[in-house]
């Protein structure tokens, strides 16, 4: 079965799109309070099992908040992934137009790794472009995808994310990429969810041809968990869990996953996310939910960061 994962991306800064996180998280959101937070659905995590985390650059301080964590409690069994390529520009703050800024570039993918290994270190056994799409730079520069070739003959793995209504397109030019006649990316980290599934089959092809499959936003930013269509909220009564876990399980009855990304804001959320463990359902169960992928990009696109 799948492996769960802890995401950083609502735990790292002030504010997301992510629903239901207005009282998960501490009601002043500093720095010390956020860390704090972090750490303990960390630690919530270690305690159920979960030995994955996977943070970026731009998710605020979640980097360091995990660096901390890990030096704190000596943990050297946990698995971490982090990515490069958004930049967090929102300075802490909630009430800004622009909380990060994408760029594929040399200069970029230089600094940030060198930021996320000084923080993280060996640790660090993954490292993937943030949110990769088809017409992204990085496929027509030699120079970086040289540099990204180094980095994977240093002994680190490498991957990408995706998002958009063409994820599909970006997974199977991205798994094609190679440097030095090797395959660059051994990961894929995409959004699927039983109202976004369309990226399933380049998956369901990922996954043969060998790359480790990653499934992020399986609660759709949290809209599965805080208004479930009719069909969810039946499954989780009769499981007696909440929607969230039929969400995920959903995501981890698709044989093509490897790892399941919970995005949970406190320890509460992670623990009803974890009971998705508890459910078994079919490939094909809430098919009947899909959405029109760019309908429903546009509605991802417009969630406000709170």
């Amino acid at each position: 079965m799948p492996d769960f994962a802890l995401g950083l991306a609502a735990l790292g800064r002030p504010a997301y799109i992510n629903l239901g996180r207005e009282h998960a998280l501490p009601a002043d959101r500093d720095v010390d309070a956020m860390r704090a937070a972090c750490h303990a659905v960390l630690d919530a995590a270690y305690a159920a099992g979960v030995r994955r985390v996977d943070a970026a650059r731009s998710y605020g301080r979640a980097e360091e908040f995990l660096a901390q964590w890990l030096d704190d409690r000596g943990h050297r069994d946990v698995r971490v992934s982090s990515k490069w390529g958004y930049e967090y520009v929102a300075d802490w703050r909630r009430d800004v137009d622009t909380h990060e800024v994408k760029e594929h570039s040399l200069e970029r993918f230089t600094r940030q790794w060198a930021e996320t290994e000084a923080l993280l270190g060996a640790h660090v056994g993954l490292y993937k472009v943030h949110s990769l799409t088809d017409d992204s730079p990085l496929f027509g520069n030699p120079e970086l995808l040289g540099a990204l070739g180094r980095l994977r003959d240093s002994g680190v793995r490498l991957g990408f994310s995706t998002s958009g209504p063409k994820q599909a397109d970006t997974v199977r030019r991205a798994l094609d990429l190679e440097v030095e006649g090797r395959r660059l990316f051994e990961a894929v980290q995409s959004t699927w969810n039983v109202l976004e599934p369309s990226v399933g089959p380049a998956l369901a092809w990922a996954h043969e041809s060998g790359a480790e499959v990653f499934v992020k936003e399986g609660m759709a930013n949290g809209r599965l968990a805080v208004d479930p269509p009719a069909a969810v909220r039946e499954l989780a009564a009769k499981h007696d869990v909440g929607p969230d876990a039929i969400a995920l399980a959903a995501v981890r009855a698709q044989p093509w996953v490897d790892v399941v990304l919970s995005g949970a804001a406190s320890v509460d959320q992670l623990r009803s996310n974890l009971r998705a463990g508890e459910v078994e359902l079919d490939p094909g169960d809430l098919a009947d939910l899909a959405e029109p992928a760019p309908d429903y990009w546009a509605t991802r696109a417009a969630l406000a960061w709170e």
